[in-house]
C-alpha cells in the first residue's frame, strides 16, 4: 500500500509538473507569435522607406555616372582639340621653316653669284679697262698727240671704269671684303647721305673687329635693304644707325624721322622685302622688331647671336 501511495504521489507530482510546463510553453507560444507579427508589421511599414532610399541611391549613382561621362567627353574633346591645334602649329612651323629655307637658299645662291660677278668685274673687266687707259695715255704722251677723239675715248673709258667699279661695289663692297663690316656700314651711310636725307653712323664696336665673311655679308645686305626702304618710303630727313655688342649678341638699331606706318600692315608690305630680311636674321636665330607710328618715324631693332 505504501508503494502504491508513493507511486500515486509521484504520478500526481509528475502530472502537475507536466501541466505547469505545458502551460508555460502554451503561454510562451503566443508571445513568440506576437513578436513575429510585430516584426512583420514593422517590415511592412519600413518597406516603402527602404525602397525610397534605394531608389534615391540609384538615382544618385545614375546622376554621378552621367556627370562623369559628360566630364570625360569634354576632357576627350579638349584633348582632341589641343592635339589638333598642336598638329596645326607643327605643320605651320614646318611650312615656315621650309619657306625660310627656300628663301635663304635663294639668298645664298644670289649672294654667291653676286660675289662671282663682282670678282669678275673687278679683277678682269676693270683691270682691262685700266690697262687700255694706261696704254692710251702712254701712246698720246710719247707721240705728243692732242686729239679730241682720243680725249673723248679716254673720258668714255673712265666712265665705263667708274660704272663697273660702282656696280662691283653694289654687288660686293670692296670695303666689306677688305676692311670688315664696321667700315663698310660707315661708308654705306656716307654714300646714301645727300641733300634730301642724312644718315648718321655710331658704333661702340672696334673698327678692327672682324666676323666671318658670310655673316658680314648677310648683315651688310640687311642694313642696305633697310636703308633702301627708308630712302624710298619714309620721306625722312634724318636716319641713324647704331651698332653694339651685348651678351654675345650683335645689336643693330636703325631709326628715322619719317612718316612712319601702321605696324599691323606689315604683312601687306611685301614690297619692303621684309621676308628676305627676316629669313636672313632667322638663319642666325636672331630677332627683328619694328616700332612705328604714323608721322612719328620708325625704329628697327635687330639682335643676332654671335655664337653661330
Amino acid at each position: 500500500m505504501g508503494l502504491i501511495r508513493v507511486f500515486i504521489v509521484l504520478f500526481f507530482f509528475t502530472s502537475i509538473s507536466g501541466n505547469a510546463l505545458f502551460s508555460q510553453q502554451k503561454s510562451a507560444l503566443p508571445s513568440r507569435q506576437s513578436d513575429s507579427i510585430t516584426q512583420k508589421i514593422l517590415k511592412k511599414n519600413n518597406l516603402p522607406e527602404a525602397r525610397k532610399s534605394e531608389t534615391l541611391r540609384n538615382k544618385k549613382i545614375v546622376s554621378l555616372s552621367i556627370v562623369l561621362v559628360i566630364i570625360l567627353f569634354f576632357l576627350f574633346y579638349f584633348f582632341y582639340q589641343n592635339n589638333k591645334l598642336k598638329q596645326k602649329i607643327k605643320r605651320k612651323d614646318a611650312k615656315q621653316k621650309i619657306l625660310l629655307n627656300i628663301i635663304n637658299a635663294g639668298i645664298d645662291s644670289h649672294e654667291i653669284e653676286n660675289k662671282k660677278i663682282a670678282s669678275f668685274l673687278h679683277d678682269n673687266i676693270n683691270s682691262l679697262l685700266s690697262s687700255v687707259g694706261l696704254h692710251l695715255n702712254t701712246f698720246t704722251a710719247q707721240n705728243n698727240i692732242k686729239s679730241e677723239e682720243i680725249q673723248k675715248a679716254k673720258t668714255i673709258l673712265q666712265e665705263a671704269h667708274d660704272l663697273l667699279r660702282d656696280m662691283s661695289h653694289d654687288l660686293i663692297p670692296t670695303l666689306l671684303v677688305r676692311f670688315g663690316l664696321i667700315y663698310a656700314l660707315e661708308d654705306l651711310c656716307e654714300r646714301n647721305s645727300n641733300s634730301s636725307i642724312h644718315f648718321e653712323f655710331s658704333s661702340t664696336i672696334s673698327t678692327n673687329k672682324r666676323y666671318s665673311e658670310k655673316f658680314e655679308m648677310k648683315v651688310y645686305f640687311i642694313v642696305s635693304e633697310l636703308f633702301s626702304n627708308i630712302i624710298k618710303h619714309s620721306d625722312a630727313r634724318k636716319a641713324q644707325i647704331s651698332l653694339l655688342e651685348n651678351n654675345d649678341q650683335l645689336i643693330i638699331i636703325i631709326h628715322d624721322d619719317g612718316k612712319g606706318f601702321k605696324t599691323e600692315k606689315l604683312n601687306e608690305a611685301e614690297g619692303f622685302g621684309l621676308n628676305r630680311i627676316r629669313a636672313r636674321i632667322k638663319k642666325y636665330k636672331g630677332s627683328f622688331a619694328i616700332v612705328s607710328k604714323e608721322n612719328e618715324g620708325t625704329s628697327i631693332k635687330i639682335r643676332i647671336p654671335l655664337s653661330h
